[in-house]
Protein backbone atom coordinates (compact mmCIF):
# COMPACT_ATOMS: atom_id res chain seq x y z
CA UNK A 1 0.00 0.00 0.00
CA UNK A 2 2.45 2.44 -1.00
CA UNK A 3 2.23 6.01 -1.45
CA UNK A 4 0.10 8.73 0.32
CA UNK A 5 -3.59 8.88 1.47
CA UNK A 6 -5.82 10.41 -1.25
CA UNK A 7 -7.04 12.30 1.99
CA UNK A 8 -4.05 13.81 2.63
CA UNK A 9 -4.12 15.45 -0.87
CA UNK A 10 -7.31 17.22 0.11
CA UNK A 11 -6.17 18.69 3.50
CA UNK A 12 -5.89 22.43 3.38
CA UNK A 13 -2.07 23.09 4.81
CA UNK A 14 -1.31 23.72 8.35
CA UNK A 15 -4.10 20.68 8.67
CA UNK A 16 -1.46 19.06 11.12
CA UNK A 17 -1.94 22.15 13.88
CA UNK A 18 -6.00 21.42 13.98
CA UNK A 19 -5.12 17.60 14.75
CA UNK A 20 -2.73 18.33 17.59
CA UNK A 21 -5.26 20.13 19.45
CA UNK A 22 -6.86 17.53 18.81
CA UNK A 23 -4.23 15.12 20.66
CA UNK A 24 -4.15 18.19 22.96
CA UNK A 25 -7.79 17.60 24.23
CA UNK A 26 -7.60 13.63 25.08
CA UNK A 27 -4.35 14.56 26.86
CA UNK A 28 -6.42 17.20 29.07
CA UNK A 29 -9.12 14.34 29.63
CA UNK A 30 -6.66 12.19 30.48
CA UNK A 31 -5.12 14.04 33.04
CA UNK A 32 -8.31 15.12 34.39
CA UNK A 33 -9.34 11.42 34.68
CA UNK A 34 -6.02 10.62 36.80
CA UNK A 35 -6.87 13.40 38.74
CA UNK A 36 -10.75 11.98 39.56
CA UNK A 37 -8.84 8.89 40.31
CA UNK A 38 -6.56 10.09 42.70
CA UNK A 39 -9.08 11.88 44.59
CA UNK A 40 -11.51 8.56 44.31
CA UNK A 41 -8.09 6.82 46.13
CA UNK A 42 -7.32 10.13 48.66
CA UNK A 43 -11.21 10.46 49.90
CA UNK A 44 -12.05 6.69 49.71
CA UNK A 45 -15.04 7.64 46.99
CA UNK A 46 -15.70 4.05 46.04
CA UNK A 47 -16.94 3.02 42.27
CA UNK A 48 -19.98 3.30 40.73
CA UNK A 49 -20.48 6.67 42.90
CA UNK A 50 -20.26 9.40 40.77
CA UNK A 51 -20.49 12.31 43.45
CA UNK A 52 -20.15 12.07 47.48
CA UNK A 53 -23.02 13.04 49.45
CA UNK A 54 -20.73 15.33 52.10
CA UNK A 55 -17.10 15.47 49.97
CA UNK A 56 -17.52 18.66 48.28
CA UNK A 57 -13.47 18.64 46.98
CA UNK A 58 -14.14 15.35 45.44
CA UNK A 59 -16.98 16.53 43.76
CA UNK A 60 -15.52 19.79 42.14
CA UNK A 61 -12.84 17.42 41.42
CA UNK A 62 -15.40 15.10 39.42
CA UNK A 63 -17.54 18.01 38.34
CA UNK A 64 -14.26 19.19 36.64
CA UNK A 65 -14.21 16.50 34.48
CA UNK A 66 -17.49 15.77 33.69
CA UNK A 67 -18.09 19.29 32.57
CA UNK A 68 -15.29 19.10 30.29
CA UNK A 69 -16.92 15.29 28.83
CA UNK A 70 -19.69 16.97 28.10
CA UNK A 71 -18.70 19.69 25.81
CA UNK A 72 -16.16 17.82 24.42
CA UNK A 73 -17.93 16.43 21.61
CA UNK A 74 -18.82 19.70 20.24
CA UNK A 75 -15.59 20.55 21.02
CA UNK A 76 -13.59 18.12 18.60
CA UNK A 77 -16.46 18.61 16.35
CA UNK A 78 -16.02 22.13 15.38
CA UNK A 79 -12.43 21.99 15.93
CA UNK A 80 -12.13 19.33 13.10
CA UNK A 81 -14.41 20.64 10.86
CA UNK A 82 -13.49 24.53 11.55
CA UNK A 83 -10.30 23.56 10.54
CA UNK A 84 -11.08 21.97 7.19
CA UNK A 85 -11.60 25.85 6.19
CA UNK A 86 -9.55 27.84 8.65
CA UNK A 87 -6.92 25.69 10.36
CA UNK A 88 -4.77 27.76 12.06
CA UNK A 89 -7.51 30.26 13.31
CA UNK A 90 -9.21 27.06 14.94
CA UNK A 91 -5.96 25.61 16.33
CA UNK A 92 -5.29 28.42 17.81
CA UNK A 93 -9.07 29.15 18.80
CA UNK A 94 -8.71 25.42 20.24
CA UNK A 95 -6.10 26.37 22.17
CA UNK A 96 -7.55 28.79 23.57
CA UNK A 97 -10.24 26.31 24.34
CA UNK A 98 -7.85 24.04 25.96
CA UNK A 99 -6.23 26.55 28.10
CA UNK A 100 -9.11 27.82 29.72
CA UNK A 101 -10.41 24.10 30.49
CA UNK A 102 -6.86 23.40 32.50
CA UNK A 103 -7.56 26.77 34.37
CA UNK A 104 -11.28 25.75 34.58
CA UNK A 105 -10.30 22.51 36.37
CA UNK A 106 -7.48 24.04 38.14
CA UNK A 107 -10.18 26.68 39.93
CA UNK A 108 -12.62 23.66 40.32
CA UNK A 109 -9.95 21.96 42.56
CA UNK A 110 -9.35 24.37 45.08
CA UNK A 111 -12.43 22.98 46.48
CA UNK A 112 -14.31 26.78 45.75
CA UNK A 113 -16.87 26.05 42.51
CA UNK A 114 -16.37 30.40 42.14
CA UNK A 115 -12.75 29.80 41.11
CA UNK A 116 -13.42 27.59 37.85
CA UNK A 117 -14.27 31.00 36.13
CA UNK A 118 -10.61 31.67 36.23
CA UNK A 119 -10.83 29.73 32.98
CA UNK A 120 -14.18 31.34 31.43
CA UNK A 121 -12.04 32.87 28.78
CA UNK A 122 -11.72 29.41 27.28
CA UNK A 123 -15.30 30.10 26.26
CA UNK A 124 -13.77 32.60 23.37
CA UNK A 125 -12.20 29.79 21.64
CA UNK A 126 -15.34 27.84 21.95
CA UNK A 127 -16.83 30.45 19.95
CA UNK A 128 -14.25 31.60 17.49
CA UNK A 129 -14.56 27.48 16.58
CA UNK A 130 -18.60 27.88 15.73
CA UNK A 131 -17.51 30.79 13.66
CA UNK A 132 -14.94 28.80 11.77
CA UNK A 133 -17.27 25.87 11.15
CA UNK A 134 -20.28 28.53 10.27
CA UNK A 135 -17.28 29.64 7.73
CA UNK A 136 -16.68 26.43 6.04
CA UNK A 137 -20.51 26.42 5.87
CA UNK A 138 -20.78 28.97 4.08
CA UNK A 139 -18.05 28.34 2.00
CA UNK A 140 -19.54 24.82 0.62
CA UNK A 141 -22.83 26.51 0.28
CA UNK A 142 -20.65 28.74 -1.92
CA UNK A 143 -22.88 31.67 -0.67
CA UNK A 144 -22.39 35.33 -0.11
CA UNK A 145 -20.20 35.22 3.15
CA UNK A 146 -19.97 37.55 6.11
CA UNK A 147 -17.48 39.68 6.24
CA UNK A 148 -16.47 37.91 8.96
CA UNK A 149 -15.69 35.17 6.90
CA UNK A 150 -13.83 36.55 3.73
CA UNK A 151 -11.00 34.23 3.27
Amino acid sequence: MGGQSKILEVLPQYYSYVVFVAIDSVLINWWMAYNVGAARKKYNIKYPIMYSPDNNDFNCIQRAHQHTLEIHPVFVMLLLVGGLQLPRVSAGAGAVYLLGRILFARGYYTGDPEKRQQGAFGTLGLLGLLGTTACFAFHQLKADHPNWCKC
